[in-house]
């Protein structure tokens, strides 16, 4: 079945035309006097028409506001009618909960359907076929072939294996017998598991929690590195638990795993361990921010956040160090006022290099 020139347009699901009372994802292409035509994405971008009657149940004031071409959104099916091709849809009648199934259904059949395609261009082959024979039996047989997918990334034989297709042939007898083979080469199989783990081997997430912690005990710094260690060992081996210092009595809890549920539950229990240790001692600890999973956003938030605090030190540093001596000279007939300058600009500047060092690290 492979060619010089493979086919790589093909629909996602089986089905060709979408059911009554489904929700689609669709683009616009042109907007005219009287409906939209749009063209249904997981269907190989077959035409669908949207009256402008059926964009919103609310007075259109401007169709611009409403619907403009190349944007994608989802909207119901109305009418199909599969001998003429005719695809009625409606935006209006889209509800909430239809939205949010139709996204989330597009976005994993949109990862699904790029990682077929790939393997069929690569491999020099039919992308239709190649959904026949691996990708529509996944569907059917696990609702939804990226549900599969995931599966492959740690035992692709238990799921491909099990697929095979059936091949007519012409025996030694001259009659017509029907073969049983695997439903894709070893060479495709091999190139199939290689993209899945390349695009779907889960990355680990990071969770973070913010904790505010004080003892004023004698040794009290030594109750409280002792509480810290004690919420680094409720970590284990999966989901570790590191606790930072951003500035006393600021401190940070993180952990990466694979599991956000788990993460959040071992600080949970890092937090109530810490919390047990320094209350042990008369010490308080107040949660900031309880554990969450930080996104990649935040990370570039506080990354910048960071240098820019470590820029501001730096500066900082060199001006208190250059107005250091004129500040002596005034101070120097007051014993009382030069101790406590003394004592004050030691403070800062200890602040200040502590604060360089571990923001810029």
């Amino acid at each position: 079945m492979a060619m010089n020139s493979p086919n790589l347009e093909c629909r996602m699901y089986e089905a060709r035309y979408p059911e009554v009372d489904m929700a689609v994802m669709i683009q616009v292409k042109n907007v005219g006097d009287m409906c939209a035509y749009v063209s249904l994405l997981e269907y190989n971008n077959i035409e669908g028409m949207i009256l402008l009657s059926e964009l919103s149940r609310r007075r259109i004031r401007s169709i611009n506001s409403l619907i403009k071409v190349g944007r994608i959104e989802p909207v119901m099916v109305l009418h199909v009618d599969a001998d003429k091709g005719y695809v009625n849809l409606s935006k209006r009648r889209v509800s909430e909960e239809d939205v949010q199934v139709c996204e989330d259904r597009y976005n994993k059949s949109k990862l699904v359907h790029s990682i077929m395609r790939h393997v069929a261009e690569t491999m020099q082959f039919d992308l239709e076929d190649l959904y026949t024979h691996v990708g529509w039996p996944l569907y059917r047989k696990y609702g939804h072939a990226f549900e599969a997918f995931k599966s492959v990334v740690n035992d692709p034989d238990s799921v491909l294996n099990s697929l095979i297709r059936e091949v007519k042939e012409i025996g030694p007898d001259g009659q017509e017998v029907t073969k049983v083979i695997p439903a894709m080469s070893e060479d495709i199989k091999d190139a199939l598991v290689k993209n899945i783990r390349r695009r779907m081997t889960p990355q680990p997430l990071k969770i973070r929690a913010d904790i505010e912690m004080k003892c004023f005990q004698f040794d009290g710094v030594l109750h409280i590195k002792e509480a810290m260690r004690k919420a680094e060992a409720a970590g284990n081996k999966d989901c570790p638990v590191k606790i930072t210092v951003v500035a006393p009595p600021l401190y940070v809890l993180n952990t990466q795993t694979l599991d956000k549920e788990q993460g959040i539950l071992i600080l949970n229990k890092a937090i109530a361990a810490c919390t047990e240790q320094i209350e042990h001692y008369k010490g308080k600890l107040a949660v900031k921010e309880a554990p969450r999973a930080v996104s990649i956003n935040s990370l570039l938030f506080d990354l910048k956040l960071g240098f820019a605090l470590c820029f501001l030190m730096e500066r900082f540093i060199c001006l208190f160090e250059s107005l250091h001596g004129k500040i002596y000279s005034l101070f120097r007939h007051s014993r009382v006022l030069l101790q406590r300058f003394i004592c004050l600009s030691q403070y800062f500047m200890e602040i200040g290099r502590y604060c360089v060092a571990n923001v810029a690290h």
